[in-house]
């Protein structure tokens, strides 16, 4: 079904017809993605008074309870509550839920011993272009990414100059295939999450990171509306589903 939508004073095409799901699904295994040194989600029906309610075992209904991170078990978009003593739920401050978002591809630079991503290689890949979402690719991009197990790998991040960089770009979600914009041990420093949110300014209390997504290669880089799904929590992240719809020129 293609529909025109109204950006600022430009028609846009897309068609609804072909959504493309960047997120990881949460399951109950133990091969679910992880991070931040904790154990798998876990998705199991309920017990009461010695009988487990679920269908299988004789129950009329299915009545799972699920225990996870949002940080650490998926595809999860926070606000700058994730690093503030003030609480500031992303149910709150997340209010529009669709954007003009750029999707690029970036190879990781070696520096040191870590693998980053900086300024100059997001300012190649924005250029001129006006966004309010930029949408993180990096290679290599395997399907592994659905499964990892990130905890004490040292995964690569974005320099705090890079962070900086989008946000005075205008860019109000950042979107990465990573478990942290940061590095996994930095002693608390933070650098890109201070960055983006400009916690030493007024913070961007409007603005959205948004880890462990996984871009298909079969979506090309380039110019997408951006549907930002949350569930409704009230905690500084949620799980979340973005989907994007390719703009049709």
């Amino acid at each position: 079904m293609i529909t025109t939508i109204q950006y600022n004073s430009r028609k846009l095409k897309i068609d609804l017809k072909q959504p493309l799901d960047i997120s990881i699904p949460l399951t109950g295994k133990a091969s679910n993605v992880n991070a931040w040194y904790i154990g798998p989600p876990k998705i199991e029906p309920e017990t009461t008074e010695g009988k487990t309610i679920s269908v299988a075992d004789g129950a009329v209904v299915n009545f799972n309870t699920i225990t996870f991170n949002p940080h650490a078990h998926g595809t999860h978009t926070e606000t700058v509550g994730h690093i503030t003593e003030k609480t500031y739920s992303i149910n709150k401050h997340l209010k529009q839920f669709f954007f003009l978002a750029e999707v690029v591809t970036v190879a990781p630079e070696k520096l040191d011993e870590d693998y980053v991503i900086s300024k100059k290689q997001l300012q190649f890949a924005l250029g001129n272009k006006k966004r309010e979402a930029i949408v993180i690719r990096t290679l290599p991009n395997t399907k592994e990414k659905k499964s990892r197990q990130y905890s004490h790998t040292n995964p690569t991040y974005l320099l705090e100059d890079a962070a900086n960089y989008l946000k005075t770009k205008g860019i109000k979600h950042l979107l990465i295939d990573l478990p942290s914009v940061d590095k996994e041990s930095d002693g608390g420093e933070l650098l890109a999450h201070n960055a983006f949110w400009n916690t030493k300014g007024k913070l961007r209390l409007d603005a959205t990171i948004t880890e462990f997504i996984y871009v298909s290669n079969k979506i090309e880089d380039g110019k997408y509306i951006l549907n930002l799904q949350i569930a409704p929590f009230e905690n500084d992240a949620s799980p979340s589903k973005p989907i994007l719809y390719k703009v049709m020129e």
